[in-house]
């Protein structure tokens, strides 16, 4: 028995619920199987209410936080809608600010901390309550994006997901930033999570120890078992963590003690 396993505590959230109608069933289907402990929602995609209705018929609620969207889709709120390097003419989000910006204008971060609110609140309309806050293609790994977001998790009391700081890929340079962007979000956001990584980097033989989120992308493969975006199309999501980590214990970021 590897003593990663014996150690370790893992939060599985699966992403994108909400997104489509085919995400919905996948995430639905792998809380059902106790393969996620966690998901979170796209509060501006066309199934969110669908996702919503279907957590509280299912008793998941309150395993739900925000995927936070600057990417994909319209905003909920109008005044990012007007900014060119967040939308385009059909006020549509289309992302287009700098990966390695430090700063924002005041105007601009005005803007992403109101759209914050805006998915927050369609969040608490639909009678959820989220317990944590990730973000869509990771858009809160940018540093004033992150500072935003903390800010307003801090306000929320609830936690924050790292910046992925496990993997082959990440190289020393990218290791020194992830560092201090994960110290920019946990100094406003607290969490006892200490390390963020996707189940490719399980099935590369990576095994931190401690308090893990692993970030997933379910979808049914071929055979109806339940992979996942990060994996190749003929393993299973399940088998990935189960044999990484055989008797780590799993919880959900609701129950996650901050």
């Amino acid at each position: 028995m590897s003593n990663s396993a014996v150690q370790s505590t893992l939060i599985i959230n699966a992403d994108d619920f909400g997104l489509s109608e085919r995400d919905n069933q996948a995430i639905l289907a792998s809380f059902e199987q106790s393969v996620i402990t966690s998901a979170t929602l796209m509060a501006n995609m066309p199934f969110f209410a669908q996702a919503c209705q279907l957590a509280k018929t299912q008793k998941i609620d309150k395993q739900l936080g925000l995927h936070f969207n600057l990417t994909y889709g319209k905003p909920l709120s109008r005044d990012i809608s007007l900014i060119d390097c967040i939308c385009n003419s059909d006020g549509e989000f289309d992302f287009s600010i700098p990966r390695h910006s430090l700063f924002l204008s005041k105007h601009i971060t005005a803007a992403i901390y109101q759209e914050l609110e805006q998915q927050w609140q369609a969040c608490l309309d639909n009678g959820i309550t989220p317990t944590h806050i990730d973000s869509h293609q990771h858009v809160h790994n940018l540093m004033p994006v992150a500072r935003v977001v903390a800010a307003f998790a801090r306000k929320k009391a609830v936690p924050v997901r790292l910046a992925r700081n496990i993997g082959k890929n990440i190289s020393a340079l990218k290791s020194v930033f992830k560092f201090f962007l994960n110290w920019q979000i946990t100094r406003q956001a607290k969490t006892s999570v200490r390390y963020t990584c996707t189940p490719r980097d399980l099935l590369d033989g990576l095994k931190p120890v401690g308090v893990i989120e692993i970030i997933c992308h379910p979808k049914r493969l071929a055979d109806g078992r339940l992979g996942d975006d990060y994996l190749p199309d003929d393993i299973a999501l399940q088998d990935v963590i189960a044999a990484a980590y055989p008797t780590a214990a799993k919880i959900s970021y609701g129950e996650l003690s901050q």
